[in-house]
């Protein structure tokens, strides 16, 4: 996807979205100056051009019983075009699965799964992803403690395109 240029009005109202996106269009309007119908059509835009990809609501895991987060390295053994589409076609199946990067250095993947106890998990192991063809090696690192965790963007960050 070509990348769009984003003015300062823009940026703000990425901003203020990624914080609450059900701010109504009035209160958004107000929050980054500008009239309400002019704010409107730049959302519309963001949204069309693709910038806006989705709106989400985010859950808290552990208020619904998904307690155990992993990560994942997976090594193929082969990087071949077509192991690799089978991984993520099968990765793609799986709910449990947040994440899943095509990565350089020593793992082929990694992937971020979360499941509600270690029980979870060895099943998603031994009844899925061991299954995968292709898999050379599997290795599970689990996360203790989660110290930091955004879903906005840092659009104010490091000279941003179209910069007012």
């Amino acid at each position: 996807m070509p990348h769009r240029r984003l003015d300062a009005i823009d940026r703000r109202i990425l901003e203020h979205l990624q914080d609450n996106a059900r701010i109504s269009n009035v209160d958004l309007a107000a929050r980054v100056g500008i009239s309400a119908s002019p704010c409107w059509r730049r959302v519309r835009e963001l949204e069309e051009s693709g910038v806006i990809s989705n709106y989400v609501t985010l859950i808290d895991a552990a208020s619904v019983g998904l307690m155990v987060s992993v990560f994942v390295n997976v090594s193929l053994e082969r990087q071949v075009e077509r192991e690799l589409e089978v991984f993520q076609n099968a990765i793609r199946e799986r709910p449990e699965v947040m994440e899943c990067y095509l990565m350089t250095g020593e793992a082929d993947f990694l992937l971020r799964v979360v499941v509600p106890d270690l029980m979870a998990y060895e099943r998603f192991l031994m009844d899925h992803l061991t299954r995968v063809p292709g898999i050379a090696s599997i290795r599970s690192s689990f996360a203790l403690k989660q110290v930091k965790y955004r879903t906005a963007l840092p659009l104010d960050r490091g000279g941003a395109e179209g910069e007012d």
